[in-house]
């Protein structure tokens, strides 16, 4: 299992991603728990690329409850439908939030974070969790985080 990650911060965000990702497969390829592969894919992605909050919410019932994360403390509980997270869960589709400010519903677990990606992990056709992404910028994300972020989700499947 590696210790550290090598990035190169002189790369595009595309292939930072490129980078990135077949780093976090081997770091969680052979680990069965669920619980260390979420925290170190969380952890792998908010050092790579400074995100103001990276983390995991996991489909319980009728909820989306809080897993593991990195950032400052968030909410612990969405319900099916509700803000950015919730929303994705329902249209198990990615959602991508240049001003959460403009987005219908959104619940500010932070009043730092201005923009977001949700990107939902699909097991059997079914979201089982989601990944959120904050930033503390207007209009941080893109088409390179979308595809870079739901291959990696792909990946994520299998610990489920």
């Amino acid at each position: 299992m590696a210790e550290t990650l090598a990035l190169d911060t002189t790369l595009t965000k595309a292939e930072q991603y490129r980078q990135l990702l077949p780093q976090i497969e081997a770091l969680t390829t052979g680990e069965p728990d669920l619980t260390a592969n979420l925290a170190n894919t969380a952890a792998a992605l908010r050092q790579a690329f400074g995100f103001f909050w990276v983390g995991f919410y996991l489909v319980k019932g009728e909820e989306l409850v809080l897993g593991p994360f990195q950032g400052p403390i968030a909410c612990t509980r969405i319900r099916h439908g509700k803000g950015v997270c919730g929303a994705s869960w329902a249209r198990a589709a990615t959602i991508l939030v240049p001003d959460v400010e403009a987005f219908p519903g959104h619940i500010a677990c932070s009043s730092d974070s201005k923009s977001e990606i949700v990107v939902p992990i699909l097991k059997n056709g079914q979201v089982v969790a989601v990944l959120d992404v904050d930033s503390d910028q207007l209009n941080d994300f893109d088409q390179d985080d979308q595809a870079a972020l739901e291959q990696l989700m792909q990946l994520t499947a299998r610990w489920f």
